[in-house]
């Protein structure tokens, strides 16, 4: 039975020993289980890494930085975080400036943060806060950060973002304390304005350097501005901001464009501001030092230089349009025309003055109009050839524009002018510059042209070309026909005499003139030409004058024409009429209507010495020889004067009367009657004081020194009250001495009739 029992407990002992092994195999699995997991084996040089690190260092029971990162190994004593947040507090603790990068290095112990991947930089963080401020975020990668004092530092290209614009460049610095951001290379922002809409402004520089809390931004060494149509190319610069956006632009050597259609500004200085509005829209340029701006439109290129030039811009909803330009010390506009096909060339004006003011049309394509406050000048140079070259100084010029920038007209007061012509084909020198002065000056011209049409000077205008001169109240030049209007007190001269007139018209060109109204001429005494007669009514010893209604002088003065009550004299020489023409070339004068002429006998000649003088008390009386007909033409030549149309002819105590007759004077430069041939049913009646003469012929002659009548033709008949009728085939009569001849023979009258004395 024991034999039978042993292999039992074996199996009972066998089975308790397999059931403890099971338990203790059982727990060692469960310890195994809830033991933790065995660290992983650190790569070589590694000496710690962590998962979901943190590290925070204060100063003065301050937080000054925080650092997270999702990954931390310490590497060779060096700190490598992945998932990295680095928060670095402002000085006053409420705001700070996040660094986030995907892979960075941390030193610890010197504060400094290198990441050569992206990084991001967020600007003044607030606690309870979205993300804001002027500088909001900068991106690069390279970047080396300071914790202890938040500066960043990259030498790749960063990206900026600000509330109101972003940028970029290559190579980059920002301190956060002095909150300055500086910008190496190939600079480039973008800047809008407070309205998001709005046109932003692009600029573009070598290096910037922005100074946050001075809301200033230095460009350097060279800046380039871009909006829109608006291009500004300068050097170094200085860029003022106020609450983001940029309200003063400051450089020097500046030169800026703004092309639109149909208009395009250039402008620039040495030193160049430009003000903006809170949209980046330009309010204001002003050029400092050569200032200078070129409006170049389709008709016209006009340019504006100064010591000072202001430029004042309206702005609209998206646009700066130019409404003002003021150019200050030493200015100088200048407008040249366009080329246009199958249009001549206006001329090129050239103002100069201490301070022009410029004016724009709405749209500010086009000048309006041009002031100057104080003294100009202004050259018209022609582009055309055989144009006049013209110059006006005077006060106060004020230039009005029409379409086009084609100038519509000036006006200016205490003026002088210049005007110098071409020499004319085959002349051998260039006509005198015609020279002007008046107190006020109102210049108009042709519509579409910028030609000159009219040029109104008054108020003391005086002329002067050469030896002729002129002065009116008024003057009015038609530039069209080169013709000068005086009017009130006008005056027209030269070496050869003058005319004065309510209205004068001068011809430039010709040199004619015409007159009108209240007209009194001078004519100075011509100089001997070789066909010349001498004396008598053009008398080469006297001046003619002449009062008449209406003047008219052609050729040089050689041609001359009173109308109206013609009234001319020389000296004691007086002729009247209707109208008088003169011509000078041929020395012939005509009168026509109404005709009166006056001729003084010349006295005789003083006893020559060692002759008897003579001891009259009162000088011998005044000889005059008046004619009156309806037409007179003398030949100055030949010395002959013929009366037609019915004449009468007076002397001392004789009147002839006649169909017409012939005034023969003496040669020389006496004008006195030397004798007359009258034709056609001749009256002629001599007076005395005892006796009556009368002679009836159909032709008589007079002598003047035989005192001799000689009367033919018709049965001339000759009546003496004391003596009775006498006829004849030719009576020829002595009145000094009292003589008749009848048909040659003294005293053998053919029939005669004689009175006896009454008792």
């Amino acid at each position: 039975m024991r034999r039978a029992l042993r292999p039992l407990i074996l199996l009972i002992i066998l089975l308790i020993l397999g059931g403890v092994g099971a338990t203790y195999y059982a727990r060692l699995k469960m310890q195994a289980q809830n033991s933790p997991a065995k660290p992983k084996k650190l790569a070589p040089g590694t000496a710690a890494t962590f998962h979901g690190w943190t590290y925070t260092h204060t100063s003065n029971q301050q937080t000054v930085i925080t650092v997270h990162a999702e990954d931390f190994q310490e590497v060779e004593g060096k700190q490598e975080l992945t998932g990295l947040e680095l928060d670095i507090y402002h000085k006053d603790g409420n705001q700070y400036d996040r660094v986030k990068s995907a892979k960075a290095e941390f030193d610890m112990s010197q504060g400094i943060l290198y990441s050569e991947g992206e990084v991001e930089i967020t600007m003044g963080v607030s606690e309870d806060q979205p993300p804001s401020g002027r500088l909001m975020v900068i991106k690069s990668s390279g970047v080396r950060v300071e914790s202890k004092t938040g500066k960043a530092s990259t030498d790749r290209l960063a990206t900026f973002q600000f509330d109101r614009g972003r940028g970029k460049a290559v190579g980059a610095e920002y301190d956060p304390n002095t909150r300055e951001l500086v910008m190496h290379s190939q600079v480039e922002l973008i800047w809008r304005g407070s309205n998001p809409k709005t046109i932003p402004m692009k600029v573009e520089t070598g290096e910037v350097h922005y100074k946050e809390r001075d809301a200033k931004v230095y460009l350097s060494p060279w800046s380039k501005l871009s909006r829109d149509t608006m291009t500004l190319n300068a050097g170094p610069a200085t860029v003022s901001l106020n609450e983001g956006t940029i309200k003063l632009v400051e450089t020097t050597q500046a030169h800026g464009t703004d092309q639109r259609p149909g208009r395009n500004l250039e402008y620039g200085a040495n030193q160049l501001t430009i003000d903006f509005n809170d949209n980046n829209q330009i309010t204001k340029i002003t050029g400092v030092e050569q200032g200078r701006l070129v409006a170049t439109a389709d008709t016209a290129v006009t340019t504006l230089t100064s010591d000072r030039v202001t430029l004042f811009f309206e702005t609209t909803s998206d646009n700066s349009v130019l409404n003002t330009a003021l150019a200050e010390g030493h200015s100088l506009a200048e407008s040249k025309p366009v080329a246009v096909a199958g249009l001549e060339p206006a001329d090129t004006r050239i103002l100069k003055s201490d301070t022009i003011n410029m004016r724009m049309r709405a749209g500010g394509q086009e000048i309006e109009c041009i002031d100057t406050p104080s003294a100009a000048a202004i050259e018209f140079i022609p582009n055309r050839a055989g144009e006049p070259h013209r110059w006006v100084n005077g006060d106060r010029v004020s230039i009005a524009y029409g379409e086009r920038n084609q100038i519509r007209s000036f006006r200016t007061v205490n003026v002088a002018t210049r005007t110098e012509k071409p020499k004319p084909k085959d002349a051998k020198e260039a006509p005198p510059p015609e020279l002007t002065w008046s107190k006020d000056l109102l210049a108009t011209f042709q519509p579409n042209s910028s030609q000159l049409a009219k040029l109104e000077q008054w108020n003391d205008f005086r002329y002067e070309a050469g030896e002729r001169r002129a002065k009116a109240e008024r003057a009015l030049l038609d530039q069209a026909n080169n013709v000068i209007e005086l009017t009130g007190s006008s005056r027209v001269s030269d070496n050869t005499g003058s005319a004065d007139a309510n209205r004068i018209v001068l011809d430039q060109k010709s040199g004619d003139f015409s007159a009108e109204g209240n007209v009194s001429s001078t004519r100075l005494p011509d100089k001997k030409r070789d066909n010349a007669g001498g004396g008598g009514m053009l008398s080469e010893d006297e001046p003619l004058h002449a009062r008449a209604k209406k003047m008219r002088s052609t050729d040089s003065n050689l041609q001359i024409r009173y109308d109206g009550d013609a009234v001319l004299w020389q000296g004691a020489n007086r002729l009247q009429a209707d109208v008088v023409e003169i011509d000078r070339d041929e020395n012939m004068l005509k009168a026509h209507g109404h005709v009166l002429s006056q001729l003084l006998d010349k006295a005789a000649d003083p006893p020559k010495t060692g002759e008897a003088k003579k001891t009259a008390t009162n000088p011998a009386a005044r000889v005059f020889t008046v004619v009156k007909a309806p037409e007179l033409e003398y030949n100055d030549v030949q010395r002959i004067a013929l009366y037609t149309g019915g004449v009468e002819l007076e002397r001392p105590n004789m009147r002839v009367k006649a169909r017409e007759i012939h005034a023969f004077l003496r040669t020389g430069s006496d004008s006195s009657l030397d004798h007359t041939f009258a034709d056609g049913k001749v009256e002629i009646v001599q007076t005395a004081p005892t006796r009556v003469r009368n002679g009836a012929s159909e032709h008589a002659e007079y002598y003047v020194d035989e005192d001799k009548v000689i009367l033919e033709g018709g049965q001339p008949q000759f009546t003496d009250s004391l003596r009775g009728a006498t006829r004849g085939e030719k009576l020829t009569w002595f009145s000094k001495d009292d003589r008749l001849l009848v048909n040659g023979v003294e005293d053998k009258p053919a029939k005669s009739v004689l009175k006896r004395k009454v008792k």
